[in-house]
């Protein structure tokens, strides 16, 4: 197996969290229901052969992805292939920095795999082809970093309002109150909700549902024992019931099954 990161330079490392590189990746299961995170990708992959999306109950196949593709942020879980054989570089964005990559509002890539040809035409197709030339991961990275700079470097503007926003909700979804927020931003709920659905694909409120089922998920995965009453109070749902339609909404499991299930990467939910 073989598993190596790059933290970008600047100006990137304000809006890209990381590259990673992975191949001959082997997993016991071979299909992942991967959880809404918040977060937007690119993904390039090295073979030819495409990678499946399934249907989350059935798991029958639905969607083939070919060579490049851009994973949306997503309010549902998503069920792929756990891996195996796979040689793949992902682009991983820090949450809510992506919209300067894409050519349209975010909302119009949330929930949805896409084709990168259908989104930046050739060129990413372009840049795959000059990695598969090139065998050494180090300098795989120094290629993709060097074409996102050459790209994107002169519209790396970052929105002070999107960006407070994000961070309030991420770093502390158990606190922060959308009417407060929306006070100290200075703009009116709704049109504050629409230049966030532009940026980052959805609306505050659905973003924040994302940040509690977040909390709750790491909760669950460190607590030594559970009291569902508590964790629902300290992740910052309304009640018990309000947690648990919300944990099965995004995961497809109550709170209570999902302790039950070992799984080595959080997020990723081994289905098949």
């Amino acid at each position: 197996m073989i598993y190596q990161v790059h933290i970008p330079r600047a100006p990137l490392d304000k809006f890209i969290d990381v590259l990673i590189y992975f191949e001959r990746v082997e997993h016991a299961h071979a299909v992942d229901r991967f959880l809404p995170n918040g977060d937007t990708e690119i993904l390039i992959d090295f073979h030819d052969t495409p990678q499946f999306i399934y249907d989350n109950n059935t798991l029958k196949e639905i969607q083939a992805c070919h060579h490049v593709w851009a994973s949306g942020l997503r309010t549902e879980p998503i069920t792929i292939p756990s891996g195996n054989g796979a040689a793949m570089m992902v682009i991983a964005f820090k949450k809510g920095m992506a919209a300067p990559f894409f050519p349209f509002p975010m909302e119009e890539i949330a929930d949805c795999v896409v084709d990168a040809d259908l989104i930046w035409g050739s060129e990413l197709g372009d840049l795959r082809e000059k990695l598969l030339d090139e065998k050494d991961i180090v300098k795989r990275f120094q290629i993709v970093e060097g074409y996102l700079i050459a790209k994107f470097r002169s519209v790396l503007n970052v929105n002070p309002c999107i960006a407070f926003a994000v961070e309030e909700m991420t770093q502390r979804p158990d606190r922060i109150s959308i009417a407060r927020m929306n006070d100290k931003i200075g703009y009116s709920q709704k049109h504050f909700a629409e230049m966030f659905r532009k940026h980052i694909g959805i609306t505050p409120k659905s973003y924040l549902k994302i940040m509690r089922f977040q909390k709750a998920i790491r909760t669950i995965d460190a607590a030594a024992s559970i009291e569902w009453d508590m964790i629902a109070q300290e992740c910052g749902f309304y009640d018990q019931a309000h947690f648990i339609n919300d944990f099965k909404h995004f995961s497809g499991f109550t709170p209570e099954q999902y302790s039950k299930i070992h799984t080595n990467y959080q997020n990723y939910v081994p289905v098949g």
